[in-house]
């Protein structure tokens, strides 16, 4: 065998190892990830990087994830996904929930929402809606909680809560400020 049959062979060995490898498609990204599935979580860190984004667009600071924020959310979209039932005063109302949590804001906001199964789906629509971008874009706000439930015994089948929040500088000033 001359040596350039010897190239070709060994050329098309090398071209046909190449098609015996397994393609492996690029992750979703998870902003589009499905969260009306057992099992399925949200990606905070996704959610607070979309919505930092969004509000250094605007000039605002960005928000970071606060433990105390995400237990809170997270309390709030449990509940209403227990009773299913969209609505901020499920258990109690936000500024008694805030209050009781123990966090000391200076301002605060919560937007809640249901039947969006995807982060994305959820910011546009939080966007799209007057009173809940007006939230989103919260002056002062540095810090976040979100949470995503699944539900599904439910006709949303996903629960959400978000809580922007302005941490108290001055520890003079009564109670904090709260908008839903």
């Amino acid at each position: 065998m001359t040596l350039v049959n010897r190239l070709v062979i060994l050329l098309l060995l090398a071209m046909l190892s190449a098609c015996g490898t397994a393609y492996v498609p690029p992750a979703e990204p998870s902003l589009y990830r499905n969260l009306a599935q057992p099992g399925a979580e949200l990606d905070a860190a996704a959610a607070a990087s979309m919505i930092s984004g969004y509000r250094r667009n605007s000039g605002l600071p960005a928000v970071s994830l606060d433990p105390a924020l995400m237990r809170l959310a997270r309390a709030q979209a449990e509940a209403m996904a227990a009773r299913d039932k969209l609505d901020h005063n499920v258990t109690r109302s936000f500024v008694a929930r805030l209050t009781a949590s123990g966090y000391d804001a200076k301002r605060a906001a919560e937007n809640i929402g249901a039947g969006y199964h995807t982060l994305a789906e959820a910011f546009s629509g939080w966007r799209d809606s007057r009173p809940h971008r007006s939230n989103m874009l919260l002056a002062g706000a540095t810090r976040m909680g979100i949470a995503a439930v699944y539900a599904p015994h439910s006709k949303y089948k996903v629960f959400w809560a978000l809580v922007l929040a302005e941490p108290e500088g001055n520890q003079a000033e009564a109670g904090p400020q709260a908008r839903r």
